[in-house]
C-alpha cells in the first residue's frame, strides 16, 4: 500500500503562510484580515453601543491627490466620529508597519491633515 494525503492535506499544500503571519477571520459574519482587526472591530462595537463613538464604517478608501493628480488611495481598517471631541478619527489596525503603509500614512498626514490612529 502507498502513502496517500487526503483531499484536505493535498489542498493544504498550495497554501503559502501570508507574509505577515496574519490569520484571516471571520467574526459575526464579517471576514477580517486579521484577528487583531476582528478584535479591534468588537471593541468599536462596544464604543458605538455606549455612546462614545458614531457613523462607525470600515474599509473606507480615501484617494490620496497631490496638486489635482491621483497617487494612491489608503484603505482605512475602521472610520468613527469622536462624540467627545467631534472629530473623525481614522484607525487601522496594525501588525507590522510596511514601507508602502508609511508612505501612505504620511502622504495620508499630509492631504487630510490628521494622522490614521494605529491600534
Amino acid at each position: 500500500m502507498t502513502d496517500c494525503l487526503t483531499i484536505s492535506e493535498f489542498k493544504a499544500l498550495g497554501k503559502k503562510k501570508p507574509k505577515y503571519r496574519n490569520e484571516k477571520v471571520v467574526v459575526d459574519g464579517i471576514h477580517f484580515d486579521s484577528k487583531r482587526e476582528a478584535k479591534r472591530h468588537q471593541e468599536l462595537k462596544l464604543m458605538l453601543r455606549a455612546g462614545l463613538i458614531a457613523n462607525l464604517r470600515r474599509q473606507v478608501l480615501y484617494p490620496l491627490h497631490v496638486k489635482g493628480i491621483l497617487i494612491c488611495r489608503y484603505k482605512a481598517d475602521f472610520v468613527n466620529l469622536d462624540l467627545k471631541s467631534g472629530k473623525e478619527i481614522v484607525e487601522d489596525a496594525k501588525g507590522f508597519r510596511t514601507k508602502e503603509y508609511r508612505i501612505k500614512a504620511k502622504l495620508f498626514a499630509a492631504v487630510y491633515g490628521y494622522s490614521i490612529l494605529e491600534t
